[in-house]
């Protein structure tokens, strides 16, 4: 007697199909899972013959065999236990096989024939769209996968009502729980209550309309963290596929606020600096997503960035120049998205007073180049801009204006992605221009030529900081609603290389 069921595991990011074939045959009674089974999966033996027992089913007295097909790819998670059960009725002659073709099973079981809650399920619905498959959830997981609107997905309370369901004695009318969104998470600090700094605000503006990197030096209580967490204040909203990327994400790592909610509101993401090369860009003995990563689609933010392991910096030169990660172990390769704002912060030397007119530095030269050299020269490339954020005075702390909200600047923002937007055919940003898209998009005039080719062979900056000035030329031109690249825009542009000058 055979019987095979259409199920699905998730491997960290992704979810991937997986055919349960289970045979009955004449030998010494026993449940054998094969198929390269995680200890979570083998234990479904027990979880089954459980849950069959106690919905009424009897348990054979035979041989069975379960085979997790493909053999080859590892199972984890205990998502794999509704379709082991239901295989094993089929195998019986208790369900009609064609009745069970059109769906994917994905769920656990408790010990009474429940359909319990798995994590990953947004994942399992994204894989399964645009598909001929239903897919069937615990309850508890239904308010999830509907998110994505274009997938059936039915749930059961219990093993038996499913059973009978799928035998078309009754119908589906479990309805998924009301979700009670959780608060719209509030930036920590308006555009407008920020005083003085207007050329660092220019410059995050830059920096958000046109996706970029950008990096601020400046002596302690200069203001730079409260400018990073507004700068999260004047990002566009996530588009529809960007919340269902953010919500997959959270989702997998156990961090989403309530199951079925969808996540509206940009990530911002702050780590310590005693933060792990895994912590950061993800890793683990089972391949979580990281720092990077949980960041995708928003802000993460380094705070005192000499301050991080030279390993964990290192780590993050080739994700922010590919925009998506890809960790090889040694049975598998994942790939995470890395689509993220990268604001750091830092000193400019330890005592934080190096080029501070009202304040006398105590480092020497040696342990300033030091502090500096913490962070290498490539990876400071990777920021389009470098910003140095000076001491507010009394009179700007006291009496500066800042008569712009995060509202009105958002507006800019948007105004000018929009034109991103039309240029690529798609929601990209120009700091992800390739380096054909730049040559392309990103032409001077005969003055600005002339004044980049003066610059560019005295300041001796790389390929890498050539294309990055144009790219935040570009953004600025866009900001200005100018089809080319003027000489003043790349005169802006060359305005934010601070580090450049410093070294």
């Amino acid at each position: 007697m055979f019987a095979s069921i259409n199920g699905m595991a998730v491997d960290s990011f992704t979810s991937r199909p997986v055919q349960v074939e289970v045979d009955i045959s004449n030998g010494l009674p026993g449940l054998e899972i094969v198929g390269l089974a995680a200890t979570a999966v083998k234990e479904a033996r027990d979880r089954v013959r459980s849950a069959l027992k106690n919905s009424g089913y009897p348990f054979p007295l035979q041989r069975i065999t379960v085979n997790l097909a493909p053999a080859d790819l590892r199972k984890e998670g205990s998502g794999l236990d509704l379709p082991i059960a239901l295989g094993i009725l089929a195998a019986m002659n208790e369900l009609d096989t064609s009745a069970l073709e059109k769906f994917v099973f994905a769920g656990e079981l408790s010990l009474e024939g429940q359909l319990r809650p798995i994590p990953g399920v947004l994942s399992i619905a994204l894989h399964l769209r645009n598909t001929p498959f239903s897919l069937v959830i615990p309850p508890a997981n239904l308010s999830e996968a509907r998110l994505v609107d274009d997938l059936i997905s039915e749930s059961a309370v219990s093993l038996a009502e499913l059973v009978q369901i799928l035998k078309k004695e009754q119908s589906f009318s479990v309805s998924p729980a009301n979700v009670i969104s959780p608060p719209t998470e509030t930036v920590h600090a308006d555009w407008s209550d920020i005083r003085g700094q207007a050329q660092t605000k220019r410059g995050l503006e830059i920096a958000a309309a046109g996706g970029h990197n950008l990096i601020m030096v400046g002596p302690p209580g200069s203001g730079k963290t409260l400018l990073a967490r507004a700068f999260a204040g004047i990002l566009p909203p996530l588009t529809r596929e960007e919340s269902l990327d953010v919500t997959q994400l959270y989702s997998l790592a156990g961090i989403l606020h309530e199951a079925g909610s969808l996540v509206t509101v940009r990530p911002f993401r702050n780590p310590h600096h005693t933060v792990t090369v895994a912590g950061m860009i993800g890793g683990g003995q089972k391949i979580k997503a990281g720092e990077l990563s949980l960041a995708n689609h928003g802000v993460l933010f380094l705070d005192e960035m000499p301050e991080f392991s030279r390993s964990v910096l290192e780590a993050l030169r080739q994700p922010l120049e590919d925009r998506k990660l890809t960790l090889i172990r040694l049975r598998e390769r994942i790939e995470f998205p890395t689509r993220v704002s990268l604001i750091a912060a830092m000193n400019p030397c330890p005592c934080g007073n190096f080029g501070d007119n009202g304040r006398e530095c105590s480092c020497t030269p040696q342990q300033v180049h030091l502090y500096r050299s913490r962070v290498s020269g490539p990876l400071l490339d990777r920021f389009d801009l470098q910003l140095e954020v000076p001491r507010l005075s009394y009179d700007e702390l006291k009496n500066g204006e800042s008569p712009e909200t995060s509202d009105s600047v958002r507006h800019r923002v948007i105004k000018a992605r929009e034109i991103q937007w039309q240029r690529f055919s798609c929601c990209r940003t120009n700091a992800e221009m390739t380096g054909r898209e730049t040559q392309a998009f990103c032409e001077l005039d005969p003055a600005g030529e002339s004044l980049f080719k003066k610059i560019f062979d005295k300041s001796l900056f790389s390929a890498r900081a050539h294309d990055r000035i144009l790219r935040v030329a570009r953004t600025i031109a866009d900001m200005a609603g100018s089809e080319i690249i003027r000489v003043e825009h790349l005169a802006e542009s060359l305005q934010f290389r601070a580090l450049d000058k410093l070294n």
